[in-house]
């Protein structure tokens, strides 16, 4: 599973603050469950997420990076946050909401920790609570190996990120490379690998309904989830 301990301490530059995306994180909340009052987040990264969920819940969180949990104690001091590993994690408090965003599902490799995740989210959740994570497919997998290499300018920084394939495991590295520019115009290099993988929406699907009594797919660009989907929602209820 990605760390990220060593590109969290850029994550916020090259990413920004995902306002829109959490307002849309927020919006499926605030109709899934209007009632809810605490949200855990899994795989929180640096708390950009939970700031915004904070004005309006009772916020939980937790991710494997030290890097990334150092940054989000700053930006949400009101914030519980443990590390912990999102498939086997347990905490003694039920939500009303536990959410896994920006791709962190892709992060577990074994379509088994899929399931296992989904038995610890079903177990963790309130009655009635709801289960909110969102994939990349393996549709945008396959587009990112093929395109070249990303280059982006941040700051005095250079990030240059490739994706390729992982070969039989149908899985996706992302190679990221930071150069942080140093005094006298020299570049410290900082260089991560991260895996993505994906399954079929309906594997996915089987496996939820062993737990959850209604899973909804939403794809936020098209009117319905398609083979040309490259983000999906998951919305999934107790």
């Amino acid at each position: 599973m990605a760390s990220y301990d060593i590109f969290g301490k850029f994550y916020d530059a090259v990413m920004g603050d995902r306002t829109q995306p959490t307002e849309r994180l927020r919006g499926f909340i605030r109709k899934a469950s209007p009632k809810a009052k605490n949200v855990l987040e899994l795989a929180c990264g640096t708390g950009s997420v939970l700031k915004h969920l904070s004005q309006h819940y009772d916020v939980w969180g937790l991710d494997s990076s030290r890097q990334m949990l150092s940054i989000a104690r700053k930006k949400v001091p009101q914030a519980r946050l443990s590390r912990q590993n999102m498939v086997t994690f347990h905490l003694r408090q039920r939500f009303d909401v536990i959410c896994c965003v920006f791709d962190s599902m892709n992060h577990v490799a074994i379509f088994t920790h899929w399931k296992h995740l989904f038995a610890n989210v079903h177990q963790h959740l309130s009655a009635g609570g709801v289960f909110i994570f969102d994939i990349n497919t393996q549709q945008k997998l396959d587009r990112h190996i093929a395109e070249p290499a990303w280059v982006h300018k941040f700051g005095n920084n250079f990030l240059v990120m490739k994706v390729t394939s992982m070969g039989k495991h149908r899985g996706s590295n992302w190679n990221i490379k930071v150069f942080e520019r140093t005094r006298n115009n020299r570049y410290l290099l900082h260089e991560e690998d991260i895996q993505e993988v994906s399954f079929p929406m309906l594997k996915i699907v089987r496996a939820l309904r062993v737990h959850f009594s209604t899973v909804e797919i939403i794809d936020t660009d098209r009117k319905r989830p398609s083979m040309k989907s490259e983000r999906l929602y998951f919305v999934c209820k107790k």
